[in-house]
């Protein structure tokens, strides 16, 4: 009797396994379960024992919406296990998980736009996260209308977000059905070129469906596989790496429209009527010892942030793949030159060698990515070079060589594109790491200029008040801790996506 429950649940596993809805449905109520504990424990003031009314309301919405998707993961589950499917009237409950993105819950309603559907390919899934970044944008900068003020520049920037909006909403059913399997109807190719040119507001998925709409158009077989749109098929079934994706287009995308949408001014400007103001509606991060909004000067930290760290890994990436592929290709006495170079750079501690970069030059932007780049060079060569020496011997290497191709074309056209995988995942996590770094630097007034919106100085000036006014250190530490794991999700989801293994 024991081994019959136990497999009668195992099967019920399997089964469940093989709808999406389940999965995101677990998901976003666990997800907003965790937000509402988060929040609720931000709304005690534990010297006072007194609870502050707005969050404590955002931390029960919060948990009111993880119960409700919680109430309907277990209906679905219900239906699947009894009938194999989900019914119509099932699936139109879903459509009420939509209003959650009013307060900011994407989870609960990515759980809901992956129910209502019951078709959903790739196309469809990377268009519900592109609207859903370009609507949470939308709802961050409506907070600044509780401000006294805002730029002059804002209801233009609106408007500009909302025709937006209004073209990825139009999207989503078309693709749904002009999308079959690897071929897109002809149809579908201006609405590519529209998508890929939105990507001007930094918002990548926006530029993903771009490029596999373009892609499928142009495929004339519909048997024949294409790798790349596959990886990011493989990627999609990975929640944490999608979660991890969206956090990072979010930022990216949030820092670029900030440019319309949100007065710099009151992020570096000095406002001493407002010094050390609690967190509101009108500032919703408080404002810090200066006058200045704390949540605008994350805002457009963001840019400093994702900045550094993207120039710099790619100038490190740049420079690792031609001394690691120099190194590994030719051997000898070039690759003991070029290693032994490099291992001296390894053995100079940490932050050292930025730290000594920065004193030489000084401190701004330039010379931090710049000092990043170089200290991380060594760790991105010695990758390439030991897929070099891998694949060097290769059959396809051989072939290449017997025909007569030259040095360069062998490396560069045949080996290095067979040696991206742990380049790419590695850049990733590099990304991260060069936040962190960036970050650091600021902090110990090596970095950006102490007066510049970034993540760094903001909790270098928040550390003087953690005890009076925490909130200053809390929210940019928040959001440091949050995009490096952004960045460890997303690569974690390229490794097992870009594993042969599980293909």
């Amino acid at each position: 009797m024991k081994n019959d429950k136990f497999f009668a649940k195992k099967a019920n596993q399997r089964l469940l396994k093989r709808h999406q809805e389940p999965g995101s449905l677990a998901f976003g109520a666990g997800a907003s379960a965790f937000l509402g504990a988060a929040v609720g424990l931000m709304a005690v003031d534990f010297k006072t024992w007194s609870v502050g009314a707005i969050p404590a309301a955002v931390a029960g919405l919060f948990l009111a919406e993880a119960l409700a998707a919680l109430l309907i993961l277990q209906v679905v589950n219900r239906q699947i296990i009894s009938g194999g499917e989900i019914s119509r009237p099932v699936r139109l409950i879903g459509a009420l998980l939509f209003l959650t993105i009013v307060n900011g819950n994407i989870f609960c309603c990515v759980a809901g736009l992956m129910l209502v559907k019951k078709e959903k390919n790739l196309e469809y899934q990377v268009g519900c996260y592109m609207l859903l970044v370009e609507i949470l944008i939308i709802l961050v900068s409506c907070l600044n209308i509780f401000k006294p003020w805002v730029c002059n520049s804002f209801f233009l920037g609106i408007g500009i977000l909302a025709a937006v909006i209004t073209i990825h909403a139009v999207s989503l059913p078309l693709v749904a059905s002009h999308v079959r399997g690897n071929r897109a109807d002809k149809c579908m190719l201006p609405l590519a070129v529209v998508l890929i040119v939105l990507t001007v507001t930094g918002n990548l998925f926006s530029l993903l469906l771009g490029l596999i709409l373009l892609r499928k158009v142009l495929t004339k077989d519909d048997h024949i596989s294409i790798g790349w749109v596959d990886v990011v098929k493989r990627l999609f079934r990975s929640q944490m790496a999608v979660l991890g994706a969206f956090i990072i287009v979010f930022l990216l995308s949030i820092s670029i429209c900030a440019n319309l949408t949100f007065d710099y001014g009151i992020a570096v400007d000095n406002d001493y009527s407002l010094i050390l103001q609690p967190p509101s509606l009108a500032y919703p991060f408080g404002t810090d010892d200066y006058g200045r909004c704390v949540f605008t000067r994350v805002i457009f930290g963001a840019r400093i942030s994702l900045a550094v760290g993207i120039f710099s890994t790619a100038m490190s990436i740049a420079a690792g793949i031609i001394l690691g592929a120099v190194a590994g290709f030719y051997s000898g006495t070039t690759d003991n030159v070029i290693m032994r170079i490099l291992d001296i750079f390894m053995a100079i501690p940490g932050l050292l060698l930025p730290i000594a970069i920065i004193a030489a030059f000084g401190t701004n932007t330039a010379n931090v990515i710049f000092a990043l780049g170089v200290g991380a060079i060594p760790s991105y060569a010695r990758t390439i070079r030991a897929s070099v020496l891998q694949l060097q011997d290769a059959e396809f290497v051989e072939a290449a060589r017997a025909c007569g191709a030259k040095d360069n074309v062998i490396i560069f056209q045949h080996i290095l594109p067979n040696s991206m995988a742990p380049l790419i995942i590695r850049a990733t996590l590099g990304i991260g790491a060069g936040v962190t770094a960036v970050s650091s630097l600021s902090y110990l007034g090596l970095g950006i200029a102490p007066h510049i919106p970034e993540w760094g100085n903001i909790l270098k000036a928040g550390s003087a008040y953690l005890e009076t006014n925490p909130y200053m250190a809390i929210f940019p530490g928040f959001a440091i801790v949050l995009l490096v794991l952004a960045f460890n999700f997303l690569g974690d989801g390229l490794r097992d996506a870009l594993d042969p293994k599980l293909k």
